[in-house]
Order: C-alpha cells, then sequence, then structure tokens
C-alpha cells in the first residue's frame, strides 16, 4: 500500500484507471461530483472500488460539507446548511445547536453511507477571523474556539454514528488566511499568542480519527513553508503542541499554494510528517508519478489509518433519514 489518496476521473472506473489503482494500491480514494450521477451508479462506483483489493474499510472520502461545498446534489439528494447556521443557531440556543450538528451529522452519514461512501471530510475547526479570506466564510462553525470546538466534536459524533469517519480541517487552522490557497500561498503573520485561539479547537479534538492540514504558511512557526510541507509545524505544533496523533492527510496536493510538480509535492509531505498524501484530480501523469516518488506506507501510519476506520460504529437505517433531518430542521428554525 502506498500513503496516497486518489481521484477519479468519471463516473466509472476506467481500464488505465483499474490497472493502475490494482498495481499501486493507495491507501483510499475520494469523490467528486464528475463521479456522481444517481445513487445507483454511486453505489457500484464503490462497490467496484471496494472489490479491487478486497478491503471493506476502504477509505472512500467526499467533501461533504453542506451550503456550497457539497459534491451530492440537489435534486437527487437533499440540501444541508452551512456550518453557519449552527453558529447562529448557538447564539440563542447553544444546547439545541449541538443536538442540531449532530443530528445534521447522523443525517448525512446515512446518506453516505448508502452509497459505501465511509469518510466525509467535514467538521472544519477554521475559526472565522474578520477580513479573511471567504474561503472559509459561512463554512466555519464560528468565530469563538469553543464553540467551533463543542459543534466539532457533535458533528464527529453525528458522523461517526452513522457510520462514517469525519476528518478534522484545515489544521492547525485556515481561519486567518486572506487569500484562498487553492489560488495562491496564504501567509498568516500573526503572533504565536494570537494563534493559540486558531489551535484550540483542534486541541479539543485531539483524539479525532483524522486531520487535514492547510497550505498556510505561519511566519511565527516556519516562514519558508506551508503547514503541510513543514517537518517543524507537523512535529513541534500539531503533534505535540496540540496533541493529535491520529492520521494526518495533507489537503489536495494539485492547490495552486503549493509550488513544484505533485510528485515533489507528494514526496515532501509524506518527509515532513503526513502520513498521507492527497490527490484529487485523476490525473494520470501525477497519479504515477506519486506512486513513484512514495515509499510504502509506514507501519506508523497504516496503524493510525487501520484505527480510524476501525472507530466506524455501523450504519443507521436509511429509513431514519427522514426523521433526522426533521428534527434537525425543528431546531434549526429557533434560529
Amino acid at each position: 500500500m502506498i500513503p496516497a489518496i486518489f481521484g477519479l476521473s468519471g463516473l466509472t472506473l476506467t481500464d488505465d484507471e483499474r490497472a493502475f489503482f490494482r498495481d499501486s494500491d493507495p491507501a483510499g480514494y475520494i469523490i467528486f461530483g464528475r463521479n456522481i450521477e444517481n445513487r445507483e451508479q454511486l453505489r457500484r462506483l464503490t462497490d467496484d472500488l471496494r472489490s479491487l483489493d478486497g478491503r471493506d474499510n476502504l477509505p472512500i472520502l467526499i467533501d461533504q460539507e453542506g451550503g456550497r461545498v457539497a459534491r451530492m446534489k440537489s435534486p437527487e439528494w437533499p440540501l444541508f446548511p452551512s456550518g453557519s447556521a449552527f453558529d447562529e443557531l448557538y447564539e440563542r440556543a447553544p444546547a439545541s445547536a449541538i443536538e442540531a450538528a449532530r443530528l445534521n451529522a447522523m443525517a448525512l452519514a446515512a446518506m453516505l453511507a448508502e452509497v459505501g461512501i465511509t469518510v466525509d471530510c467535514l467538521p472544519l475547526l477554521d475559526v472565522r477571523q474578520p477580513g479573511a479570506s471567504d474561503v472559509i466564510g459561512d463554512r466555519a462553525l464560528g468565530s469563538e474556539p469553543m464553540r467551533v470546538a463543542a459543534l466539532g466534536r457533535a458533528i464527529l459524533s453525528g458522523l461517526q454514528a452513522g457510520g462514517v469517519i469525519g476528518i478534522v480541517k484545515h489544521i492547525p487552522g485556515h481561519g486567518r488566511a486572506l487569500l484562498d490557497s487553492h489560488k495562491e500561498l496564504p501567509r498568516v503573520a500573526a503572533s504565536d499568542h494570537d494563534l493559540q485561539t486558531d489551535l484550540a479547537p483542534f486541541a479539543a479534538l485531539r483524539d479525532a480519527a483524522m486531520a487535514m492540514t492547510c497550505h498556510v504558511v505561519f511566519d511565527v512557526w516556519d516562514p519558508d513553508r506551508p503547514a503541510t510541507l513543514s517537518p517543524i509545524i507537523i512535529d513541534s505544533v500539531i503533534r505535540q503542541r496540540i496533541g493529535f496523533h491520529g492520521l494526518l492527510m495533507t489537503d489536495d496536493l494539485d492547490m495552486n499554494a503549493l509550488s513544484g510538480n505533485v510528485p515533489s509535492r507528494a514526496a515532501d509531505a509524506i518527509a515532513a510528517g503526513c502520513d498521507i498524501a492527497l490527490n484529487c484530480w485523476a490525473k494520470m501523469d501525477d497519479m504515477i508519478g506519486i506512486a513513484n516518488a512514495l515509499d510504502p506506507i509506514s507501519t506508523i501510519s497504516q496503524a493510525r489509518l487501520e484505527g480510524a476506520m476501525d472507530r466506524i460504529a455501523g450504519a443507521p437505517d436509511p429509513r431514519e433519514f427522514a426523521v433526522l433531518v426533521d428534527q434537525r430542521d425543528a431546531l434549526l428554525a429557533a434560529a
């Protein structure tokens, strides 16, 4: 197995993808809108991925946050609220907001588990900051760290109860970035003292199964490298200071915040201390290059991966989906 998660080009596996995936044995896969037509097709695709090496607990990821980040779309699937909806409810009724976030995550998990998806790239623990890039914006769970942590824990709990593992992101925090890391490399000049605000939700949820890094330079910690590629930040800040010891994966390595070719980015991320390199865009040349650039997954990274997937607690009856949504909506109506 290589420490990489790859994307797929279309609604079904091509012959070249099937052969490459069998030979390279990536740690998992990620689904995008280009891979989705309807329930039946998506379930066939995820079953096909599992059949490549027979892993029942194969990590099959998706970005299904709600709001503007949703790969499974209407009318085949219902719309879900963005993180800001739960932040707004928290202003009036904190306990109701936490329960609404948990029910929402359980409904999301039921929807994902039905089509064979096992990992959702959620929750965002980025603390929203005034004047920052809208790349986070209304996706955030708020601007107060402990509120973000409380809602984030409810989301992790709801996903897990529904048979899906969550990923906390974007560690150690994307909330202050003035630029969109999909397009440019953000640089944060905040002091170590001020960055305690950004670290706090991740520290509170340090026992999460998986986390995703951010492609952001933090001048006070490592002025030369973004967090994804910084052994200083990964070891001193993420592993030691935050205390996160679960599976650490990169954000998408094809984002314009990073320089150099994609295989070298993957090798540098793994060398810096990430467990998994995430490459989303199914460009065969890049995937082959990554497979050639990486050694087999390390013993500790494989143990973290297996430990994360072992947390799946089983899926609820899909017939419960409507009930969960109704209960969530009744609570959100109070906002």
